[in-house]
């Protein structure tokens, strides 16, 4: 596996299931999101991963989708989006979830900015620009859903100098060379995907959650179940049948855009938001007690 430096996200897990939510940044506008995110913090998150809108999103579904549609039309930029990194108050780690061309390019494109006032040619393009500047806002690493292990060394070498980490998502198909390669590259935690196709919440738990955990037993790194959880309930099962922690996307993300559609305002949206971390959170912990013996304490 990657170096891992930061031991953020690895405190994260260490006691009990680790409830992960995601919202995209600057959904529906920055100031609500901003409320939005430190309600997830109040409902017990352990980690929040914090999407960074890109046109380009092919990993989501409907509902991310229209999140990353509204946040881009609120005016997110990935300078934006740091700038919203540091004014959030929470006392969890979190993660940049986006796509690599932002990645890629970021450096490029500040560079070209300073080159038109110099006269002085742009730099090349690279990741190091984009996760040095997502140290200095107190970022602890990325997932990049669209980014193959195989082309991932010069983001993990970046990532190793600065003391990020890099979560890669593993699918219920992924085996073999493939599989090791992405492990060695992985540090922090794996989000397992727990079914194939795209994210968005669903009424059950796949099937292929248990054989997902188990094919990842040997690998020493947390394993964080995601893709379609939408209840406590679902978080139980989840955690019962292995998992370290729980991602949740698109259910948090649909009590926002009910938000947006009834006009609420952006305090009891934000309430809302905290109530279902609530119960997401309990579930995840009542799956947890299931593995573990009650005379531990757990």
């Amino acid at each position: 596996m990657g170096d891992r430096a930061n031991s953020a996200l690895d405190e994260a897990f260490a006691d009990g299931p680790a409830f992960v939510p995601y919202l995209a940044a600057g959904d529906p506008d920055y100031d609500s999101s901003l409320a939005y995110v430190e309600a997830l913090a109040r409902g017990g998150a352990d980690v929040i991963e914090l999407g960074l809108p890109f046109s380009e999103p092919v990993a989501e579904g409907p509902t991310i989708q229209s999140a990353v549609v509204r946040a881009l039309e609120g005016g997110m930029t990935p300078e934006r989006f740091f700038e919203f990194v540091e004014e959030l108050d929470v006392d969890v780690p979190l993660v940049c979830m986006t796509y690599y061309n932002l990645i890629y390019q970021y450096g490029n494109s500040e560079a070209r900015s300073a080159s038109n006032a110099s006269g002085e040619p742009a730099s090349e393009p690279g990741p190091r620009p984009f996760v040095e500047r997502a140290a200095e806002v107190g970022l602890s690493g990325f997932v990049v859903p669209d980014l193959p292990a195989e082309e991932a060394d010069p983001l993990r070498e970046a990532c190793d100098e600065f003391g990020l980490d890099l979560v890669f998502v593993v699918a219920p198909t992924t085996r073999g060379d493939r599989l090791d390669r992405i492990m060695s590259q992985v540090s922090g935690y794996v989000y397992v995907q727990a079914r194939l196709g795209v994210t968005g919440a669903k009424d059950d738990v796949s099937d292929h959650t248990e054989e997902s955990l188990a094919r990842l037993s040997e690998y020493d790194v947390p394993k964080a179940v995601g893709f379609g959880i939408k209840t406590g309930d679902h978080a139980e099962r989840i955690v019962a049948a292995g998992a370290d922690g729980i991602i949740v996307g698109s259910a948090l993300v649909d009590i926002v855009a009910e938000g947006v559609e009834n006009d609420d305002p952006a305090d009891e949206v934000a309430d809302r938001l905290a109530e279902k971390a609530r119960e997401l959170k309990s579930g995840a912990r009542r799956g947890y007690e299931q593995r573990v013996p009650q005379a531990e304490g757990k």
